[in-house]
């Protein structure tokens, strides 16, 4: 299946309303599924993932940070397992041989990647999500579907979120 725009221009204002429009995917992720997140520093990737999470129904004791230098955190305590990594530091793909990366696509969690356009290591059927800055306080989200699963999961999503999913 080609690629297709889900969401273009979704637009946030202040954190809480991206880890809103995350917490909406976040109830809509099943264990396999794997979500690509693109955006320059503090454009609000790991708040993204924080709604992800909560989504997920990790509870709030349950904290999500930023794996920047240890690249991969698992998260316990929701419907399926979190897998949340970051690839800020990576400097060359054979670093990631040493990760495992291999072994999460299709298990039994989901799979958050950070900075995931750095490396091409996401699975055939995945969904990216990119984080622009629109201001201080306000981001826009584009969300894009590789796949049927994530054409599908982006679609159910961007009605989650009342808009209109292009393709």
């Amino acid at each position: 299946m080609a690629n297709s725009s889900a969401i273009t221009g979704h637009r946030t204002r202040g954190s809480d309303e991206t880890e809103t429009a995350a917490r909406a995917l976040g109830r809509l992720v099943q264990a396999g599924d794997a979500i690509g997140l693109v955006g320059e520093l503090g454009a609000g990737k790991t708040r993204f993932v924080t709604g992800l999470a909560r989504g997920l129904g990790l509870p709030d004791r349950v904290r999500v940070t930023s794996p920047t230098f240890t690249i991969l955190n698992l998260l316990r305590g929701g419907r399926v397992p979190l897998y949340h990594a970051d690839l800020y530091r990576i400097a060359s793909a054979a670093e990631l041989d040493h990760i495992g990366f291999d072994e999460l696509w299709g298990g039994e969690g989901v799979v958050a990647v950070e900075w995931c356009d750095r490396f091409p290591i996401l699975p055939a059927d995945h969904l990216v999500v990119r984080l622009g800055i629109a201001g201080d306080d306000e981001r826009v989200l584009d969300a894009e579907a590789h796949g049927e699963r994530s054409l599908r999961l982006a679609g159910a999503w961007a009605a989650s979120l009342g808009v209109v999913a292009g393709t």
